[in-house]
């Protein structure tokens, strides 16, 4: 097995197992004639305190599911190959940031579903690509920005005439995803750095050596 063939399933992996999980509670739920919508978040409710780790894992229907099941995994797997040394950390980050921000400025009612971490993800990759000025984290968040651009529209209140779309989720995970960007941009990735711009570095490191740099020297 070849080592980018490698790094690409290793990537797959937790994205993959979430969006499993996701179908097995979903499947469960029709099987059985369990309503697992009590795992969701209902704002400042301590009834629905525990949907900021669960409200992620359930979803309303088999077409909200559907929906973001493809997102999820294409980001998910985008972050844990190009950012696998704080894949995590960010994921988990965007996660809570995002179940918060719905607990305490949510409508009056339950949420669900794992949209806020996939509005959180494409943030997350689109602005942390503009911020590092690498070519390939930069062409990333381009294909961010063409495949996951219209999700914009998903953070403005009624922008949908479906008011069971929960905006808020989508505006958490989006605000979350930025600020993870922003509090990582000098961990993880970093641009490389090309033969000329380390010669420029080593004569400015002379220049400071120079005799007319030192302090206190005495020219006769």
């Amino acid at each position: 097995m070849s080592r980018e063939r490698k790094n690409f399933l290793n990537a797959l992996f937790i994205p993959l197992l979430l969006v499993v999980m996701m179908w097995v509670i979903k499947i469960v739920e029709s099987l059985f004639g369990i309503d697992f919508g009590f795992l969701g978040t209902h704002p400042l409710s301590l009834n629905g305190i525990q949907g900021i780790i669960t409200m992620p894992f359930v979803h309303g229907s088999y077409s909200h599911i559907f929906a973001n099941t493809v997102p999820f995994i294409v980001l998910g797997t985008a972050l844990f190959y190009f950012y696998k040394g704080i894949s995590v950390r960010v994921l988990i980050g965007i996660w809570i940031l995002s179940g918060i921000w719905t607990w305490f400025g949510g409508r009056d009612s339950w949420h669900v579903g794992a949209s806020g971490i996939i509005y959180g993800l494409s943030a997350f990759l689109f602005v942390s690509g503009v911020i590092r000025k690498d070519t390939r984290l930069a062409a990333l968040s381009l294909i961010v920005a063409f495949l996951y651009g219209s999700l914009i529209w998903g953070i403005i209140p009624d922008f949908y005439p479906e008011k069971n779309i929960s905006w808020e989720g989508h505006m958490g995970g989006f605000v979350a995803g930025i600020i993870m960007a922003v509090y990582y941009r000098t961990s993880g990735p970093q641009r490389k750095k090309y033969s000329w711009e380390l010669e420029e570095e080593y004569e400015d490191d002379e220049d400071e050596d120079a005799y007319w740099k030192k302090p206190n020297t005495n020219i006769s």
